[in-house]
């Protein structure tokens, strides 16, 4: 499944599926190519994580939840810029133990546009660190 595009590849990952769609419609709408995940494992088996340029998941997911499956990734693909989104904002306690720069985080339910500007400014910054 290899995209012959220049655009930005966004990867969502979340257990609701109708926050997955949502998040694709937006993300598309601002010209982003989106990879939709169900889940932390279907991320981290499917291979695509070399090629994606930013990530945003749900922190409460069965299994893998979203600080595990962002210390995974940091692991893998340090500077990966990240945003966090959760429905439960005393969750965001654990961005303390996360290492390095806390990453982006957005309480559900959060604006579009405000998330689009953090997923923006994202791409801008892995930019500039090149």
């Amino acid at each position: 499944m290899a995209e012959q595009s220049s655009r930005f590849v966004v990867a969502v990952v979340d257990d609701d599926h109708s926050i997955l769609q949502s998040l694709d419609y937006l993300l598309e709408s601002a010209d982003y190519a989106v990879r939709l995940f169900t889940s932390a494992g279907a991320l981290l088996e499917s291979g695509q994580l070399p090629f994606i340029d930013c990530l945003i998941s749900d922190i409460d997911m069965p299994g893998v939840d979203g600080f595990d499956l962002l210390r995974r990734v940091n692991a893998a693909r340090p500077g990966l810029p990240a945003i966090l989104i959760t429905g439960y904002p005393e969750r965001l306690e654990g961005l303390s133990s996360l290492p390095g720069r806390p990453p982006r985080f957005f309480t559900k339910p959060f604006q579009g546009h405000e998330l689009l500007t953090a997923v923006n400014e994202a791409m801008e910054a892995s930019k500039l660190s090149r």
